[in-house]
């Protein structure tokens, strides 16, 4: 996704291939077959931070022919999840500070402009996981608000319903329901009634045939679509290290592996929502990080990492020094990352079917 770490550096734990869903041990993947191309785990251990273990879920495993929590496809019910709700909180506030508000005000108009139901306009939430994305937009939109929170994880669900804001900007009531299962088949019907749709991180993980599915959807519905924190394959460190670049090269071909669109997906979901008559607005959303947010920058760096080496195992070594040299240095506050990220607004003609 490797020298032995000194006692200082804290517990070892192999390098995971994007630490994975609850359950499993703090390797990632470690209680799977290997993914092709996954090191060796006897090539060595790598660092954890005194006292710290790896998240569950700090990002998606991406082993060939999987994807995230939400599919637009069909998918095995039994299959576990992947994320965990300690991810996802660890994220939350960095995810919260990175999201563009420049696209809040075209989207305030739109959904101005709609009809609107008696009981407000209705958010459906794609892939919602703990419902950060309710938490971030409910109170920055006016009127009232049903969210339609889908997710194939029960127990995010239950924590999104639960976490869920009360209140719109101007005090109006904000609803919340919740559906399990994969956004599977995903067609205007599916949406009938909605005024938008949303999602974080979401389109990174899908495939340039689901992101035209979803682009279709929405423009069938005659909604807009907010999505939001696609990764773009750009990270900028500081201070920087020749090992950077390689690292940053690997990752992005790891995250293109089975035909995930990866850092191409914002270029893809452009073309795809204006192919189907959308107006496509862009804005950066760049997480960074500093020593505030260190534990959150160490967990991004074992998967980052983890998934540069997965990809090719021929960087284990080098990757193991790296790994610790970068640990150090955020446990020390003198690590600062940047991870860049885009925010997509898309706005479809409206027709009889959005609401």
């Amino acid at each position: 996704m490797r020298s032995t770490p000194t006692a200082a550096q804290g517990a070892a734990a192999r390098i995971p291939a994007q630490p994975g869903p609850r359950g499993e041990d703090s390797g990632g993947s470690a209680q799977a077959a290997p993914a092709a191309g996954e090191a060796d785990p006897q090539d060595g251990p790598v660092a954890a931070a005194p006292g710290e273990a790896v998240s569950a879920g700090a990002g998606p495993v991406s082993r060939p022919g999987e994807r995230a929590t939400v599919r637009l496809r069909d998918a095995d019910p039994d299959e576990p999840p992947r994320y965990a709700p300690e991810w996802l909180e660890l994220r939350e506030g960095a995810d919260a500070a990175a999201r563009a508000p420049e696209l809040l005000d075209p989207l305030r108009i739109r959904l101005a402009n709609l009809p609107r139901r008696v009981d407000g306009f209705v958010v459906h939430d794609l892939g919602c996981g703990t419902g950060s994305m309710g938490r971030w937009l409910a109170p920055r939109l006016d009127g009232a608000q049903h969210w339609i929170l889908h997710d194939r994880d029960p127990y995010l669900l239950h924590f999104a319903a639960v976490g869920s804001p009360r209140s719109a900007a101007d005090g109006s009531r904000v609803t919340v329901e919740t559906r399990r299962g994969d956004v599977a088949r995903l067609t205007p019907d599916a949406l009938a009634g909605a005024s938008l749709v949303t999602a974080s991180a979401l389109l990174d993980v899908l495939t340039r045939e689901e992101v035209d599915t979803l682009a279709a959807a929405c423009a069938g519905a005659g909604c807009p679509a907010l999505l939001t924190l696609s990764v773009v394959g750009r990270v900028d460190l500081t201070p920087g290290d020749p090992l950077d670049a390689e690292i940053t090269e690997a990752f992005n071909a790891h995250q293109r592996r089975g035909g995930l669109l990866g850092p191409d997906a914002v270029t893809v979901a452009c073309e795809a929502f204006a192919d189907h008559g959308a107006t496509v607005r862009v804005q950066p959303s760049p997480w960074k990080l500093g020593p505030d947010e260190s534990k959150l920058t160490a967990q991004w760096l074992r998967g980052w990492v983890g998934a540069a080496v997965e990809q090719r195992p021929e960087l284990a070594a080098r990757a193991q020094k790296y790994l610790a040299a970068r640990l150090a240095a955020c446990a020390a506050g003198e690590l600062r990352v940047v991870v860049h990220h885009s925010d997509l607004l898309a706005l479809a003609r409206p027709t009889g079917g959005a609401s």
